[in-house]
């Protein structure tokens, strides 16, 4: 007996940015004036893309998001080659979701059109806030103003929206964040991704915590302000289906992310882009080199943008199913973590606690639980 293959995901990994941000710590360089490399670097992307279809054979193909760094930095034309590849590959569901990361700058939206045009039809849009100070302070180069033209013109263009939003900002208060997220929903988006301000290492933000000019907001408040975001959220009509992510109905929930955690595959290309691919049976994960130079060049020699592809053992791919699907109210079947050898009084114990949901199917989370995810996830994979 055979059976069909889970789909399958694209990620793009568009490394360029117009200003690096003093919370990021992706794989990120400066976009100046880079064309020549940038255009050498699509035909690496789409020889990348052809080597990995001959990996996973044929496979139905349900998103494509082109990430980064700014993809929609790019050239419109240059993301309907990659798409224009992906969909020759792998065989398009017949709603495909083709998503692009985008920055609220007036330049950026002034390519809106040329993006839907090329065959985007969901705009991720990191708005991060809704008043001037706060967006000086995060680093970023637009305006409130700016954010708002630019959902509207989002709005118009295609046909979803998603916006992002940062939280746990030094000073915020509930009520303050409360009427930012009314704000944001009154925008027009469908989909509102909320993230807690973390401080990553080596950032700019970390070294400005070491010396004292930056004091984030203590676990208490964060958590005050999490139950702030959902219950905000609910009563503007969204469903919390992960952790920082929150759809007005099934339609509107990312299906790329939805990729990740339900452990599906996904093809990684682009420089630093990971992936996650089942060859011969095995679960591999794949990461591509990180500087744009290095990747072109490592595409040209070895066909792919990645050295090698590292097996997974069992018990790291139950690990890793733990820690992505308990992030989705679905949670995750046990027979898909059996390696971790969960015994029913170590998951008795969590339920009890009111960390895990009473079900005798599927690993779930519930509320209480998704406020300790990482303490919880640890405490399974142990």
């Amino acid at each position: 007996m055979t059976t069909t293959p889970a789909p399958l995901g694209v990620y793009i990994h568009w490394p360029y940015c117009a200003r690096i941000c003093p919370y990021c710590d992706f794989n990120v360089f400066r976009d100046r004036g880079r064309t020549e490399e940038q255009a050498a670097l699509v035909r690496a992307i789409v020889a990348d893309l052809e080597a990995q279809a001959a990996l996973t054979g044929p496979r139905e193909l349900v998103s494509v998001f082109f990430g980064g760094g700014t993809p929609s930095l790019m050239q419109p034309q240059w993301a309907a080659e990659i798409l224009a590849a992906a969909r020759r590959l792998w065989r398009p569901a017949a709603d495909l979701e083709v998503s692009l990361e985008a920055n609220p700058t007036d330049a950026e939206a002034g390519r809106f059109d040329g993006l839907a045009q090329a065959g985007i039809n969901r705009l991720s849009l990191g708005l991060q806030a809704l008043d001037d100070e706060t967006l000086a302070f995060l680093g970023r180069n637009h305006d409130a103003g700016q954010a708002i033209r630019a959902a509207q013109a989002a709005t118009r263009a295609f046909p979803r929206l998603s916006v992002d939003l940062i939280y746990a900002r030094p000073g915020q208060t509930p009520q303050a964040w409360a009427e930012e997220l009314r704000a944001a929903v009154g925008l027009g988006a469908e989909h509102i991704s909320p993230y807690q301000l973390t401080i990553e290492e080596g950032t700019a933000f970390d070294r400005a915590v070491k010396r004292g000019t930056i004091t984030p907001p203590d676990a208490d408040l964060g958590a005050e302000l999490f139950e702030t975001t959902q219950a905000v959220l609910e009563a503007q009509g969204f469903d919390a289906y992960e952790v920082s992510n929150h759809a007005r109905g099934a339609a509107a929930r990312s299906r790329h992310n939805l990729v990740y955690w339900r452990g599906w595959d996904y093809v990684g290309a682009g420089p630093g882009a990971h992936g996650r691919l089942t060859v011969g049976g095995v679960r591999q994960a794949t990461e591509a080199a990180a500087r744009p130079a290095d990747y072109i060049r490592t595409v040209g020699e070895t066909g792919y943008g990645f050295a090698g592809r590292e097996a997974l053992s069992p018990r790291e791919t139950a690990e890793e199913r733990v820690i992505s699907g308990l992030r989705i109210d679905d949670g995750v079947a046990f027979a898909e973590v059996a390696a971790l050898g969960l015994t029913p009084d170590k998951v008795a114990y969590l339920v009890e606690l009111g960390l895990l949901a009473d079900d005798r199917e599927r690993l779930r989370a519930t509320r209480a639980g998704r406020l300790v995810l990482d303490r919880l996830t640890g405490e399974l994979a142990a």
